[in-house]
Order: C-alpha cells, then sequence, then structure tokens
C-alpha cells in the first residue's frame, strides 16, 4: 500500500461526511469554533469582548470576569434546530433534526469589597470560575441524490488498483474493496470499473452526524482601580462526534448501456467515531477609558488536542448473479489510529459604547490563520505504508497549507434597556471563508436576538440564534490519472445550504 493511497482515501472519506478523520475538512472542523455559551451573549451576537459580566467571555475574553460584582450560579439549557436543502445533479434533497442540549453551566466566586474597604484596595473585584461553554455544534443531517452519466464512485477503486496493482490483495484498500467485490475487472495490464454509468446511475448519499466541541474552562481575574480589567482562562476542550455515511449507486431506469446480467447496484456505508481532549490557554484585558467607552485585546494560543479516531466500512454489491457483502465482520478490519491535532491561535479586538441607563452597543473583530492548522502524527514508521509518520503528516499539513487561508470574523451587538429589569438585544456575525480556492466555501451569517430579565438575586434570559451557510462537496474523490474508464473533466459537487438555529435560555442566581 502505497502513501499516495493513503492520502487518497482520506480525501475520499472526507467528501462522505463533516468533522473526518485526519484530513483538511477536519481540521477547519476542529478549528472553527464559536462560543454557544449563555443566552444573553446568543441574544447580542457573541459581541462581548469588551462588555464582561457573562460567563461566555470566558471563552472569548477572560477579562470579563472583572466585570462581576457577586458570586454566581448559573445553567444554560438549550433546543438546536437544523435543515438542509442540497442540490446535485439538478435534483434538491432536504433534511432536519433537532435536538436538545445543554450549552452552557457556570459557577463563579467574586470578592468585591463595599464600603472603606473599597476605597482602600486597588482591585476593586477579583473574581475565580469555573464551568463548560459550547462551542461547536455537529449534529447535522444530510442527503441528497441525482442521475450521473459522467462519473462512478467505482472509479475511485479503479483509480486505486490502477495506481498500485498489489492493492487489490491488501485487505481495506479500495483496489481490494473494487476487486472482491467485482466492480472492477482486470483488463490485460489494467483494472477497470463493471459499472456502466455513461449510460446513467442513480446516486444516493444519507449522512447523520452527532457530537458536540464543549470548553471546559478554569478562569482568574479581576478589576484594577476601574480601569483595567484582566484575565486568564485555561481551557480543556473535549471532542465527541460520530459520523455515519451511506452512499448508493444503482442503475437508472434509461440506462440502455447496461448488461442486465452484469452490475445492477452498490452501497457502500462508513462510520468514524473521533474522541478526545485538548488544551490551550486564554489572556485578555479590557481598558475603560471613561465610563461610557471600553476596548478589549484578548489572545488564544493554539488549541493541542490528543484525539482518536475508529473508521470502520462495509461495501455490498449486486453484480450480475453475485450478492457481495464486504463487512468489518467478514473481510474488512476496522481501523483505530491516535495522534495530535494543533489549531490556529486567535486574536481578538473589541470595543463598546455604554450608556447604564439605555444599555450597549459592541463589536469584535477576530482574526484567524486556518493555514496554520497541524496534524501530528506518532514517531517512527507506519506499518502499513512503509513511510514514516513523520513525512505523513508533512503531505497532510502541506495540503492544509495549500488549501487554508486567514479570515476576518465580525460581530456586532446590542442590549437595549426597556425597565430597570428587562432588556431587549440583538447582533449580527459575519465569518469568512477559509478556503483559498473556488472548490469549497464555508462563509457563514449569524443572526440573533434575545430578551433579559434581571432581578435583585435571580435573572433569567432567552437567546435565539440563526446561521446560515452554504457547503460545496463533491461525494467522492478519484485521480483519474489513473483511471482507464471515461474521465470527465470534473467531477459534480453537492451544494448544501445549512440553517441552523439554536434557542437557548439561562437561570441564574447571585449570591
Amino acid at each position: 500500500m502505497q502513501l499516495k493511497y493513503i492520502l487518497m482515501t482520506g480525501c475520499f472519506l472526507a467528501e462522505m461526511g463533516h468533522l473526518q478523520a485526519q484530513d483538511a475538512v477536519g481540521a477547519f472542523t476542529l478549528s472553527n469554533l464559536t462560543t454557544y455559551g449563555t443566552a444573553r451573549s446568543i441574544g447580542f451576537g457573541g459581541a462581548l469582548g469588551s462588555i464582561g459580566g457573562d460567563f461566555s467571555c470566558l471563552s472569548v475574553n477572560p477579562a470579563g470576569i472583572g466585570q462581576y460584582r457577586r458570586s454566581e450560579l448559573s445553567i444554560t439549557p438549550s433546543l438546536q434546530l437544523k435543515s438542509t436543502s442540497t442540490a446535485y445533479l439538478s435534483q434538491t434533497s432536504t433534511d432536519n433534526n433537532s435536538r436538545a442540549t445543554v450549552n452552557n453551566y457556570s459557577l463563579v466566586f467574586t470578592d468585591a469589597p463595599t464600603g472603606k474597604r473599597y476605597d482602600r484596595r486597588a482591585w476593586k473585584a477579583v473574581s475565580f470560575g469555573f464551568g463548560m461553554n459550547r462551542v461547536a455544534d455537529l449534529n447535522l443531517n444530510t442527503q441528497y441524490k441525482g442521475t450521473n452519466n459522467k462519473s462512478s464512485i467505482s472509479q475511485a477503486f479503479e483509480s486505486e488498483a490502477n495506481y498500485d496493482t498489489t492493492s487489490v490483495g491488501q485487505v481495506g484498500s479500495l483496489g481490494y474493496l473494487g476487486w472482491q467485490s467485482y466492480l472492477i475487472n482486470r483488463y490485460g495490464l489494467y483494472y477497470k470499473t463493471v459499472v456502466p454509468f455513461t449510460g446513467g446511475v442513480q446516486q444516493q448519499r444519507f449522512t447523520t452526524e452527532r457530537g458536540r466541541i464543549v470548553d471546559h474552562v478554569i478562569s482568574f481575574g479581576g478589576n484594577y482601580k476601574e480601569k483595567l480589567l484582566v484575565g486568564a482562562t485555561l481551557g480543556l476542550p473535549t471532542v465527541r462526534d460520530s459520523i455515519s455515511s451511506n452512499f448508493t449507486e444503482s442503475l437508472a431506469s434509461t440506462n440502455t448501456v447496461a448488461n442486465p446480467d452484469t452490475f445492477k447496484s452498490l452501497s457502500y456505508a462508513s462510520n468514524i467515531g473521533i474522541r478526545g481532549g485538548g488544551v490551550n490557554f486564554k489572556i485578555g484585558g479590557i481598558w475603560k477609558f471613561s465610563d461610557n467607552f471600553r476596548a478589549g485585546m484578548a489572545f488564544h494560543t493554539p488549541t493541542i488536542y490528543f484525539l482518536t479516531d475508529n473508521f470502520s466500512q462495509s461495501l455490498s454489491t449486486r453484480v450480475g448473479s453475485k450478492n457481495i457483502q464486504l463487512s468489518p465482520s467478514y473481510s474488512l478490519p476496522s481501523y483505530s489510529s491516535s495522534y495530535q491535532f494543533t489549531t490556529p491561535s486567535k486574536m481578538i479586538l473589541s470595543a463598546s459604547y455604554i450608556n447604564k441607563k439605555v444599555g450597549f452597543i459592541s463589536a469584535d473583530i477576530e482574526f484567524v490563520n486556518y493555514d496554520a492548522m497541524r496534524y501530528i502524527f506518532p514517531a517512527g514508521i507506519n506499518p502499513a505504508t512503509g513511510y514514516s509518520y513523520k513525512y505523513e503528516s508533512d503531505q497532510l499539513n502541506n495540503s492544509i497549507r495549500a488549501q487554508y487561508q486567514s479570515v476576518t470574523n465580525i460581530r456586532v451587538g446590542a442590549e437595549l434597556k426597556i425597565t430597570k429589569f428587562f432588556m431587549l438585544r440583538s447582533g449580527i456575525g459575519l465569518y469568512g471563508n477559509p478556503y483559498q480556492g473556488a472548490d469549497f466555501a464555508a462563509e457563514r451569517t449569524d443572526i440573533s436576538m434575545g430578551m433579559g430579565f434581571r432581578g435583585k438575586n435571580l435573572f433569567a434570559d432567552f437567546g435565539l440564534i440563526n446561521a446560515t451557510y452554504m457547503v460545496a462537496e463533491k461525494p467522492y474523490n478519484i485521480d483519474y490519472s489513473t483511471v482507464i474508464s471515461s474521465a470527465p473533466t470534473t467531477i459534480d459537487k453537492a451544494y448544501t445550504s445549512v440553517s441552523a438555529s439554536t434557542i437557548a435560555m439561562t437561570i441564574g442566581v447571585k449570591f
């Protein structure tokens, strides 16, 4: 098995799901994080880099912990609603899912002197807090279908078999899958698919993803002379994700090229589980120029993740009189691998205008360099390929550098005081496209609104945020330099529009 197979399989699988094992697509998912914590922060679009006094700020600008004047306990249950509409080969398919979850829980202890102690002390408040903020929701259902007469997924098996003819005997390789399932036959020195796709094949893909990334935080900070707020956060994020995908191909009813005694259908299924945790450090400051105007700055170190992937696959085909089922329990092994992954660092600049009687308006500008994402594989030689793990990680990281770029994200939010106890909120977030080329896109727009109630000891907040974005993806990847069947210049893409809404309610008590 050659290194090319490893990289090609990574691309092949990456097009079949979302957060994937050890590939460029999965790298972006692990790095593309937005704090969905308290309902208050959701209500004004997460633009809290210079506002403070809210637990979500500990995952954005930890200096905001210096705004606390009393200890606080809170929890944020939420409902996630997602819908997708995917266009593929002139057909449109829709899907949706909903899940209840917990966005946030927190406990903050604050020592804020009053009276003469306040006058004597330079540090007007010191706080220590810990808890959890959700930073990525990975629950998504997608499906699409269409009739294709330009390409077939079986050509990926054909390509690998021709690149390395020994792969047909290597269990688990694409060449092996194609050969054992009768999807490819040998013609002289080369292998070729038996699927008569030029006459039309009906393709369909279903993907179900269930997972999340949460940031467990431990923070400390304070307020110095009512001018400077400082804070630091130790972040301990955890990743839990599972993706099940099934791709089917069958003869179109209009296919006149097909021989009824040969290919009839195929079904390729894969399951990926990703588990692990990481560590990062966040530090920030907020300077109060006056009672009305303040500005903040925060820096997030790269997160170092320690991850383990588990991957299994199965293939069923109907070719001629043969019904073949290849599954992990029969002849395809399940794979498990452990590795490290490093996200890019992040810089956040923020400013806000505050009127204590009216409310505030706030803005954050976030800078992220996605081409700095890196995989770190174990030392030594990969027995499956004969190459060093370092060489393989270098190849993958070079691919990341070639695909990704820096982005600037902008968040703007506002809070309006209707009465002393009741507030209305709204916000918008604009997130840039991290990809260099036009093959993929990931711009995102967040629109949010909310309201809050403040009592002497109790408070409640409600927030709604809707994120919309579009993803262009290929259902599979084929190296046409090693294909002898018909080869188009491009593979048709599926274009998915996603609408993701979060409805959250925070309930808290001050003591």
